[in-house]
């Protein structure tokens, strides 16, 4: 399983589980399961980084790449 840092940056944006799937258009369990280190497609990971309000640059800022 891969290290990330979405659960650090999202409760640093002080946003949900929920509001940032919503945001996403993604599921809460599928934000719970990549900030638990399981892999995500490179869409996914684009809808969350846009939801952020991150530039794509930051994909390995949040997700350790």
């Amino acid at each position: 399983m891969a290290k990330n840092n979405l659960k650090i940056i999202r409760e640093n944006m002080l946003l949900s589980k929920a509001e940032l799937a919503r945001k996403a258009g993604i599921s809460p369990l599928t934000i719970d399961r990549i900030e638990r280190g399981f892999p995500c497609r490179v869409d996914t990971k684009r809808k969350i980084i846009n939801a952020l309000g991150l530039k794509l640059t930051d994909k390995k800022r949040v997700f350790g790449d």
